[in-house]
């Protein structure tokens, strides 16, 4: 017979208070109030000043509302409408303030400001802190000092050739299967595809993941996974703590297990992006829940899959140039390089940032092109202009065509692949956002999607996807809202690597193939953890002539 009160004896002994002789019935009666004087206590004081500040009634009071939205992968749609309904001010945690206003971008983030990022950033350490989540201000500089030098304009221009190679895998493979399905023929290479109507009928998120995390994998962590030509999601891990111990060891031995990266990176993020939000004094807890044990596993094996790869190349010496080198070569004030833990941690960061955003960013475009024909007419004549026979272009021959730089940014704008407002601390002396003022320890955050579909900058059909806007209206104000890569000296430094990619990526695609959705009227089904990821593109994938 189920026994509540011997139920709660049990969770305490996993709980600080394991070592109190209380009796349990008076803990049953007791922590409810404790629990409801702890979350209306301050809700009344009001330290931070924003009792009048709208939201929703329990994000006032718990961290538990902001948890609760966050696992349920649609974050930015909910907060999206919260400020539809309430403006550009609204509480979403009882400590949190998300701000909508293209304006407060520069004041949140600017250089200079003092603002730090919250502890929401821990739940992102595995082997060590690295750039996304160091707090401290002097290591992050450190660190980006080492790293900016690899993201260079000069560097990221010798890895080209590495993207222009896996595009070029890509095309043997798709080539292929649309020769075949031009003959009626279907398949189950990878995934399952059909041949009609002259076109191949294709999921095509899968292979554009197998693109992105190959060319990502091989400049990242100089490990060509080979999941385009195996068409499949599988790449090796270090499949324990301690064999995790022992790859930093002088022999490196450590035993390996494949695993589906794809699927492990997009749990991983879900998991962080869900607890994060949460008191870090609740992290332990709620880590024994099913939902957040599956995540803390999925970060394991991230990190195992980084440590193999890392351990391998360290103990092969090679005179290759990706990015992995480039930080190998990086030095701080003092001349000191990188550590192995930190190079992995390092290396294990871009390979997550570097996958997920040009995969869901190329999918997301994809769809938009192939929804939209007078779109994809419009970009295709442009591309066969500049390209001629070009199998695969080079971003010398495409970087200053202005449509595909309008289609490009329109995709980014509409998807947001970095959807949510990322949370900084105002520090000691407060921080006034559009004539507010928040005091010092008040987490400030700017939603990225929000900003996107403002109105006023970008007209009454911000919600549509429209290359055309990016020659009309106020440029400035729309550079000024345009947001993908995040702003100030914490934005992303691997932008000028994704846009590189992005422009051969699309350029060369749209410029062999043409594409048409399975679904014309369908949405793009989406789901965001720290990412906005694209669930499934359907279309029909034939080669033009």
């Amino acid at each position: 017979m189920y026994n509540p009160l011997a139920k709660l004896n049990a969770i305490l002994q996993l709980t600080p208070f394991r070592n109190l002789h209380v009796d349990p019935a008076t803990i049953l009666v007791t922590f409810p109030v404790i629990v409801v004087l702890a979350h209306a206590i301050p809700y009344f004081i009001d330290r931070f000043n924003q009792r009048a500040i709208p939201g929703p009634l329990l994000a006032r009071f718990s961290d538990v509302w902001l948890g609760w939205v966050s696992s349920q992968g649609h974050r930015s749609d909910v907060v999206h409408e919260l400020h539809n309904r309430y403006g550009a001010f609204v509480r979403i945690a009882p400590n949190h303030v998300s701000i909508a206003d293209p304006d407060a971008l520069q004041v949140v983030y600017a250089h200079g400001n003092g603002c730090l990022k919250s502890d929401f950033y821990d739940a992102f350490v595995s082997v060590h802190p690295d750039l996304l989540s160091t707090r401290n201000r002097a290591d992050h500089a450190r660190k980006r000092k080492i790293m900016a030098q690899a993201f260079s304009e000069r560097n990221v221009s010798q890895f080209e050739p590495s993207v222009r190679q896996y595009v070029g895998q890509l095309f043997e493979k798709w080539d292929h299967l649309c020769d075949s399905a031009s003959k009626g023929d279907s398949g189950t290479e990878g995934h399952g595809w059909v041949g009609r109507n002259g076109r191949m009928w294709v999921d095509c998120l899968p292979w554009i993941h197998y693109l992105a995390f190959d060319i990502i994998g091989d400049l990242a962590l100089a490990s060509p996974f080979g999941m385009i030509t195996n068409a499949k999601d599988s790449v090796p891990v270090a499949v324990s703590q301690k064999d995790v111990m022992d790859a930093y060891g002088s022999e490196a031995r450590y035993a390996v297990v494949d695993i589906p990266a794809v699927q492990i990176l997009n749990d991983r993020g879900d998991f962080a992006a869900s607890i994060g939000v949460l008191p870090p004094r609740w992290r332990p807890y709620a880590r024994l829940l099913p939902w957040y044990h599956k995540g803390g596993a999925a970060m394991e094996n991230l990190t195992g899959m980084a440590v193999a790869a890392i351990a391998k190349r360290l103990n092969t010496p090679t005179d290759r140039t990706d990015l992995l080198s480039k930080l190998q070569e990086g030095r701080d004030d003092e001349g000191k390089p990188m550590g192995r833990e930190e190079l992995t941690a390092e290396s294990l960061t871009q390979l997550i940032a570097g996958s997920a955003t040009i995969s869901n960013s190329t999918c997301a475009i994809t769809y938009h092109v192939a929804r939209n024909p007078w779109v994809q007419e419009k970009l295709q004549k442009e591309l066969d202009e500049a390209l001629g026979d070009a199998r695969v272009s080079t971003s010398e021959q495409v970087k200053h065509l202005p449509y595909l730089e309008a289609v490009i940014n329109e995709g980014l704008r509409v998807h947001s692949t970095s959807s949510m407002g990322l949370p900084r601390v105002v520090p000691e002396g407060g921080l006034t956002v559009n004539g507010m003022h928040f005091p010092q320890g008040t987490v400030l955050s700017v939603p990225t999607y929000t900003i996107h579909r403002d109105k006023e900058v970008w007209g009454e059909d911000a919600d549509i996807f429209r290359p055309e806007r990016w020659f009309e209206g106020d440029r400035a104000a729309m550079q000024k809202a345009f947001n993908p890569f995040s702003f100030g000296p914490r934005s992303c430094i691997g932008r000028n690597l994704a846009s590189m990619e992005l422009l051969v990526i699309i350029s060369s695609i749209f410029h062999r193939y043409d594409f048409v959705l399975a679904k014309s009227k369908q949405p793009l089904d989406t789901r965001e953890g720290f990412l906005r990821k694209v669930l499934g593109c359907e279309v029909g994938i034939k080669r033009r002539r």
